[in-house]
């Protein structure tokens, strides 16, 4: 599996029409094109972020689709958009636990690594972390997703509601500080998202 990640930026005041267009018509057009495989969208309300996952079954289905979608989405986005960041990852790792997550919160932990230690960093966060997660209370999905020519990655992990999220602070930061070390992966960036649709398959 494939994904690709649209990250906007904006002013918090117009991101619900954005919001609106990207789950009528953006989830329209991406149900057009072969080869997709479900969506997530995710919003920081308060400081003006929309985050939107598509998953797709091969790496050319993913780049059909880029062409149509580059076309459309500024309409999409507008008025809100300030900046739009576009990134495409492969599929690492993808683990869900019957859980709901409509209504849940997503984290995001975003990634830096030497492209060379790109199998060590999935076999060490399948093998290490991943069993330690499912551990953690509210757990409902979590994804590892590389770019591996890039050196950069994300993980996302699911969490049925805020409050779960809030009180898996400190657990994934222990799990995290040490699966990153055995990996050696440096973590970038931390975010936080309250999930707005998530098709069942994925993120």
């Amino acid at each position: 599996m494939f994904v690709r990640t649209v990250y906007a930026t904006g002013d918090p005041a117009l991101l619900g029409s954005a919001l609106r267009a990207v789950n009528s018509r953006g989830h329209e057009l991406l149900e057009e094109r072969p080869g997709y495989r479900g969506a997530g969208v995710f919003v920081d309300r308060e400081l003006g972020k929309l985050l939107t996952v598509s998953w797709w079954e091969s790496e050319e289905a993913q780049a059909d689709s880029d062409e149509v979608m580059r076309e459309r989405r500024p309409a999409l986005l507008e008025p809100f958009a300030a900046s739009v960041a576009v990134e495409h990852y492969r599929v690492a790792v993808f683990h869900a636990l019957p859980r709901p997550v409509v209504g849940g919160a997503l984290r995001v932990t975003r990634l830096e690594f030497d492209p060379r230690d790109a199998d060590l960093l999935a076999d060490t966060f399948h093998a290490s972390a991943l069993p330690r997660l499912e551990t953690v209370q509210g757990l409902a999905r979590t994804a590892l997703l590389l770019d591996s020519d890039r050196g950069r990655g994300m993980v996302g992990t699911v969490f049925t509601d805020r409050r779960a999220l809030s009180a898996s602070r400190a657990a994934q930061s222990t799990i995290r500080r040490s699966w990153t070390a055995k990996a050696h992966v440096a973590v970038v960036a931390l975010e936080e998202f309250d999930v707005i649709h998530a098709d069942p398959h994925t993120l």
